[in-house]
């Protein structure tokens, strides 16, 4: 990708957007990711950039070739759909990049919807699948209003605990808005997701003291201790209640993996994510 402006000399470099996509697309394609399905991930890496979700942006590239080198993420693997009732789909992922079984289940959601006037969909077997905004807006761009849960891996205790149980699970909603900028809503439970403390790590970076526990149960800035421990809920037991709401909605409902079950994306060595995903579309 050749650079059009530097915004910080020596350490950030500006690139077109459709760059950036070629980019992350050829890569994949090169580790025996499907065109189709390389397009698919891009798409949703570069978008992530562009909103400013770095975290969740082409900076996970790496991540997710190490976990096919490792044989923990099916490269070439295309998702399944199953109907359940005329209103109820489940896609079952078969180890492939997440991003695929999100998509394809908001597609069918909002197909259902269009004909039914509701749609939901769960997603099982399944891998990181990035922004969740990316399936929100997959909805409000066919003006339909949605709701998107996933669980994701321990990082956070139950209220009055220390030990990792619950993930920092998002949930995002999101609805069309006529001519004006449509509401989207994508938060994760904690007052920090797990993959800002990454970004401070590998920027050499100190993070909040009230982000996040060390494994002795004591407040620290320290990237690295914090991915040790534990990070903070919203709320207090506000926040501990709806990343347990999120483990239920996604992992319970769909038969997949809950409750400190679903391995990290991080860990290149562990068993497959299996992360669960629900959607409802109207």
């Amino acid at each position: 990708m050749a650079a059009q402006d530097t915004t910080e000399p020596g350490k950030y470099v500006c690139v077109p957007p459709r760059s950036a996509y070629t980019f992350a697309e050829s890569i994949l394609v090169a580790h025996g990711v499907p065109l189709e399905n390389a397009a698919i991930v891009a798409r949703c890496l570069v978008e992530a950039d562009l909103r400013g979700i770095d975290t969740h942006g082409i900076n996970r590239i790496p991540s997710y070739l190490e976990r096919i080198r490792e044989g923990v993420l099916n490269p070439k693997a295309f998702p399944e759909l199953t109907q359940v009732t005329p209103v109820v789909a489940q896609v079952n992922g078969h180890n492939s990049f997440g991003f695929l079984g999100a998509h394809m289940g908001m597609a069918r959601a909002i197909e259902m919807a269009k004909e039914f006037g509701i749609g939901m969909v769960s997603v099982k077997h399944s891998n990181h699948f990035g922004m969740a905004t990316s399936y929100v807006l997959q909805a409000i761009e066919a003006d339909m209003m949605s709701l998107v849960f996933t669980n994701s891996s321990p990082a956070m205790p139950p209220w009055g605990g220390i030990g990792k149980l619950m993930g920092t699970s998002p949930i995002a909603c999101g609805a069309p808005a006529g001519k004006t900028r449509p509401f989207v809503l994508d938060m994760a439970p904690s007052l920090a997701a797990r993959g800002k403390i990454y970004k401070a790590l590998r920027r050499g970076e100190k993070i909040p003291n009230d982000w996040a526990l060390d494994g002795e149960g004591k407040p620290t800035e320290d990237p690295a201790s914090a991915l040790k421990g534990v990070v903070q809920p919203i709320g207090g037991p506000k926040g501990s209640a709806l990343a347990i709401m999120m483990d239920v909605f996604s992992g319970v409902l769909s038969g997949s993996a809950f409750a400190g079950q679903v391995t990290s994306p991080h860990d290149p060595s562990g068993q497959p994510t299996i992360i669960p995903v629900t959607f409802g579309v109207q």
